[in-house]
């Protein structure tokens, strides 16, 4: 397994305390794959989102338990290094490939055991969700919302596509947790409106 930070902005560090109140809040955000996945951290102050750090933990092609187990030890070393009090995670969808569709969802629990097991609230979004959160229509393709999250986060450089959408869906989370309330896996409506940072 490795885990590779995406840039954008370097990631400084003193952002490991946990507690922030009710107006800082760090968010991690995880697009679950069984061979990579994007993950991306957002501070949320209330009125803005920041950049905090991103990347993608890549689990190689060998037995997919292995790959399980590098996907869960990969967002545990993320909640360790960053910190964050709560995360969202795109959920599983339909695909024409079932055994894909399986590996997902097994890469997906994975990731969601990790948080759990590190006390993190967990919050889950569809894709369409996340895409009019951050573009305004659920339509919008990989690049748009790649696109959108370095506007909203003022990045000088693009996150690789896993990672910027990991951003997306924290900022997505971002912009539902005013209404949430806890709620385990149940997901959130969202109010309607693109996000505005």
């Amino acid at each position: 397994m490795s885990l590779v930070a995406a840039t954008g902005r370097p990631y400084t560090g003193g952002w490991i305390n946990r507690q922030y109140g009710d107006r800082m809040t760090l968010i991690l955000g995880i697009d679950p794959g069984s061979r990579i996945t994007g993950y991306g951290v957002v501070r949320d102050n209330g009125r803005s989102c920041e950049y905090v750090a991103s990347g993608c933990i890549r689990t190689g092609s060998g037995e997919l338990s292995a790959r399980l187990q590098a996907v869960f030890c990969g967002v545990s070393e993320v909640i360790r290094l960053h910190g964050p009090v709560t995360m969202g995670i795109e959920q599983v969808f339909m695909a024409r490939n079932a055994d894909s569709a399986l590996k997902l969802g097994q890469a997906r629990g994975a990731a969601i055991v990790a948080a759990a097991e590190q006390g993190l609230e967990i919050s889950e979004y569809t894709a369409t969700q996340v895409k009019q959160a951050i573009a305004g229509t659920g339509g919008a393709d990989k690049l748009h919302v790649q696109m959108m999250v370095m506007h909203l986060l003022k990045l000088t450089q693009k996150p690789q596509i896993d990672a910027s959408d990991a951003l997306a869906i924290a900022l997505c989370h971002a912009h539902h947790r005013q209404s949430l309330i806890p709620h385990g896996l149940a997901g959130a409506k969202r109010r309607g409106g693109r996000l505005r940072l």
